[in-house]
């Protein structure tokens, strides 16, 4: 198999190249954004579809590092050598290749804002602010009037005042203009991280004065600026970051405009699978990552890609895994669930079940808004990756949306996310009606109960057993003097539950649950349930143990109903 390494979790353009990892080429981004020549570029995606490589990709050939030996090194990465192949914008000749090592570059990433508190999130917003001064340190001598040098050592040493952070990109602009007389290139990478996380720690309109302050500073009417890109997942409105910036070109999950370079394509996906000789996994990869639809352009998840196909490598036996549900969170769906009533909880059901969704677009939003509709809930998840657009309509001036999930590997995210929060749900209920039923052999009550439960949470039928056994595993997690057990080898096979006191001398429960794909079989399946712990002698290993007060119970399943049956 093929050794070239995959680049899992790096995101820096260079380390890739210089290290020989595979690389999906992405370099005519730089020639779209010259093309354009937006003053102001704001990309929005959801989180790992490679928006941080393509900025450090963007800085290393824009970048005058005023170092001869660094941009030749700089050059060779697109140039290619005897080592790594030239890219593709060197191809497209020299309208765009004169712009190599042209500007000088500031770069900065908000990802450290993620903090607790606004003292931490802002002191981690100086600490990036800091190392782009420092990043440019090689000005301060040049520089004619001592006033700037002193800001920009200040705030290079993380000395100067809080107020001086507001306006420090503009400066840095300038500090770059006075010296070198070439205008500088801005790229905000994560823009949005710590309006995010401001938002959901307490502190957004500390961080939001902040953030308008050093965008529009930097971004509006700056004499000194060439263009800027900003990239983030979701495009935050005007009023409340980017206030009267003109020329601002906003290009999210919608448009067409660079839809190709942030994931990857499906031919992408055929050439990186035959790369390490897997194309025969070509239709796992498709069910499990595919689904997502930039502007025009079907994109798979380039996260959940290298991380199968690195699984692969090491374990030919290797099965799907939902690697992208593990980089956050997660939490936009949780919050969904959390806060739908019963019109958003039948929505779940029938996005999991495979059906769609309509939704008024709304592109331009605020955090604060969240909770204050549903729709700008359900934008949140579409634009942010954990749904896919299947068809537009306008109607009277609104733009509507067809979604749906976008594959397994997001249907897994719902599935777990509802677990979650029906765990949540359950730790504040009381269930000892139903306990109490159980230890009576009470199959009625028990009945009663259950069916309560069920009509407040969110099922999925699509892989119908399996949730209705986590449900039950989590409603009867309260009977704490009880040890409760799932699928333990027992007599011909394994009971779905059984619960039972310490000791032998108490009472012991088995449950055999299963699932009706129609409201007339419920019956013949609850029965099933029953006749299958007979027939399997499930009770023999309880028995053997001591146990002599066993009683069995069959539980059947459709949707929010459900039938108990003692055996």
């Amino acid at each position: 198999m093929n050794g070239t390494p995959l680049p899992i979790g790096v995101e820096d353009f260079k380390d890739i190249i210089r290290h020989n990892q595979y690389y999906v080429d992405k370099t005519l981004l730089i020639r779209d954004l010259l093309d354009n020549r937006g003053a102001v570029t704001l990309i929005t995606r959801p989180r790992r579809f490679g928006k941080t490589l393509n900025m450090s990709m963007l800085r290393y050939f824009f970048e005058d590092t005023h170092s001869e030996r660094l941009n030749e090194e700089n050059k060779l990465l697109f140039y290619g050598n005897e080592h790594y192949a030239e890219k593709k914008i060197i191809m497209e000749g020299n309208d765009y290749v004169s712009h190599m090592c042209g500007y000088p570059v500031v770069f900065i990433t908000l990802k450290s804002a993620k903090q607790g508190n606004w003292e931490n999130a802002f002191l981690m917003l100086k600490k990036a602010i800091c190392k782009v001064f420092r990043d440019n340190r090689s000005v301060i001598d040049k520089l004619g009037l001592s006033s700037m040098k002193k800001r920009f050592s200040l705030i290079m040493e993380e000395a100067a005042y809080d107020s001086e952070y507001y306006d420090s990109l503009r400066f840095l602009s300038e500090a770059l203009y006075e010296v070198y007389q070439k205008k500088t290139i801005i790229l905000i990478d994560e823009y949005d991280v710590p309006l995010e996380n401001s938002y959901e720690r307490g502190f957004y309109e500390k961080m939001t004065d902040f953030i308008r302050s050093l965008f529009e500073s930097a971004l509006k009417t700056n004499p000194c600026l060439e263009f800027a890109v900003l990239t983030g997942c979701l495009r935050v409105s005007k009023e409340s970051v980017f206030t009267g910036l003109n020329n601002f070109d906003a290009a999210s999950v919608l448009s067409t405009e660079y839809s190709e370079y942030f994931g990857f394509t499906e031919p992408e996906v055929c050439d990186t699978l035959d790369f390490y000789n897997l194309s025969e996994r070509f239709n796992t990869v498709k069910l499990w990552y595919d689904g997502y639809r930039m502007g025009n352009t079907e994109i798979y998840n380039p996260w959940s890609i290298i991380n199968y196909i690195k699984s692969v490598r090491s374990d030919q036996k290797a099965l799907p895994k939902p690697y992208w549900s593990n980089t956050s969170s997660n939490i936009i769906v949780y919050r969904l669930i959390k806060l739908s009533g019963l019109k958003e909880r039948t929505q779940i059901e029938n996005l999991i079940d495979g059906g769609t969704i309509e939704i008024p677009v709304h592109e331009e939003v605020t955090y604060a808004d969240i909770d204050r509709d549903m729709n700008n809930l359900w934008n949140f998840l579409y634009f942010t990756g954990y749904l896919r657009q299947l068809s537009l309509r306008l109607d009277g001036g609104t733009i509507y949306i067809k979604a749906a999930i976008p594959n397994e590997e997001v249907r897994y995210i719902y599935r777990n996310s509802i677990m979650n929060q029906f765990r949540e749900d359950i730790e504040g209920r009381d269930l000892s009606g139903l306990y109490k039923a159980m230890l009576a052999n009470d199959a009625r009550g028990m009945e009663q109960a259950i069916n309560r439960a069920l009509l407040s949470t969110i099922s999925f039928h699509d892989s119908a057993e399996s949730f209705y056994h986590g449900f039950m595993a989590g409603i009867f997690q309260g009977m704490t003097d009880y040890i409760v057990e799932s699928n333990r080898e027992e007599g011909n096979g394994r009971p779905d539950m059984i619960i039972r006191y310490p000791n032998f001398l108490g009472k012991a429960f088995i449950l055999e649950f299963k699932a009706s794909n129609r409201a007339m079989d419920l019956e013949s399946c609850l029965q099933s349930a029953a006749d299958q712990i007979v027939n399997r002698n499930y009770a023999a290993g309880l028995i053997s143990e001591g146990y002599t007060d066993i009683t069995c119970f069959g539980i059947a399943f459709y949707r929010k109903n459900c039938l108990v049956k003692q055996v």
